[in-house]
């Protein structure tokens, strides 16, 4: 019997590259925009107050750009995601925006990326954002399952953990000690050399 293909579909920010709003904050020096989904489960929340606090402090899309087009993908990031490439289909399903995204894409050779959208004004502030989907990981994963594919699914925080539960095989890529502890039942990888154990042994 033929075997499924195989497809990886990862998280972006703290699994291929830092995160963005914490490198903000480092940047800015306001401090609660080191607030990620690994410290506040409620992503909705999370993002009505980082819109506040830019607003607040009078920051507009074209700051938070500039701060990102200084990023690079984490150590390894880059010879893992060429590693991967040779054996495996890959997408990125990440609660980002088109908007902060390219740079990274353009430095990880342009994989395929699913991700959300921000509504600016005329004056370039950020006053909304759009998500795509609701829980739009899990659908993914769901919708590349009924496509027979076999899924394996990476990622960091609380907002991954649902398309790690649909995934065959669901991995932790350096969690917070919270959702390492709230989430047993997934591995959990601190390296990359780890996550591509897991994978070739799925």
């Amino acid at each position: 019997m033929a075997k499924r293909p195989v497809i990886v579909a990862m998280d972006l920010e703290g699994v291929l590259v830092p995160e963005v709003w914490i490198s903000v904050a480092e940047k800015t020096g306001i401090p609660e925009l080191r607030l990620t989904t690994r410290d506040i489960s409620d992503y909705s929340v999370l993002m009505k107050r980082r819109l506040e606090i830019l607003k607040e402090n009078g920051l507009k899309l074209r700051d938070i750009q500039a701060v990102i087009e200084t990023m690079e993908p984490l150590p390894g990031a880059l010879e893992y995601m060429d590693w991967l490439r040779e054996r495996y289909q890959a997408i990125i399903l990440s609660d980002t925006f088109y908007e902060f995204a390219s740079p990274f894409m353009r430095k990880l050779g342009w994989p395929t990326l699913f991700c959300n959208s921000l509504v600016t004004d005329e004056q370039n502030n950020v006053i909304d954002y759009k998500m795509r989907i609701l829980d739009g990981k899990r659908h993914a994963v769901l919708s590349l399952k009924n496509l027979n594919f076999d899924v394996i699914a990476m990622g960091d925080s609380y907002n991954d953990t649902s398309m790690l539960e649909e995934a065959g095989l669901g991995i932790l890529f350096r969690p917070s000690e919270n959702v390492k502890r709230e989430f047993p039942q997934f591995p959990v990888a601190e390296e990359y050399e780890t996550v591509k154990s897991l994978i070739s042994g799925f």
